[in-house]
């Protein structure tokens, strides 16, 4: 399979990358909102060890992450460091509790 590149395929191919054993009975609704050519709304859930990812946003959200796309793909292939890009303010996260336990769910791409 290869590496997806824009911020659309990197959030639609979460499920791929998601880890239900690190899960555990954890749950939520993340909307993220990417700017740019390469971005879109995107509604990702972690429910029951199954995680789903649909363009559009759907659901109360436990977290919404804004970004412009060239942000986004730059932290999620490994082009910037992810935690400098939210303190800098160029990923905006609104609840910051519930986006780290939402990182532990996946597998890096780069």
């Amino acid at each position: 399979m290869s590496v997806p590149q824009t911020a659309k395929e990197i959030i639609l191919a979460l499920p791929e990358r998601f880890k239900a054993d690190a899960a555990g009975g954890e749950s939520g609704v993340f909307q993220f909102i990417i700017e740019g050519d390469t971005g879109g709304e995107f509604t990702v859930k972690v429910e029951n060890g199954v995680c789903s990812a649909a363009e559009g946003l759907e659901g109360e959200p436990d977290c919404v992450i804004r970004a412009d796309a060239a942000d986004y793909e730059d932290a999620e292939l490994g082009r910037s460091n992810k935690q400098m890009a939210v303190m800098m303010g160029k990923i905006k996260i609104s609840n910051l509790g519930a986006m780290m336990k939402f990182m532990t769910m996946f597998r890096d791409l780069a």
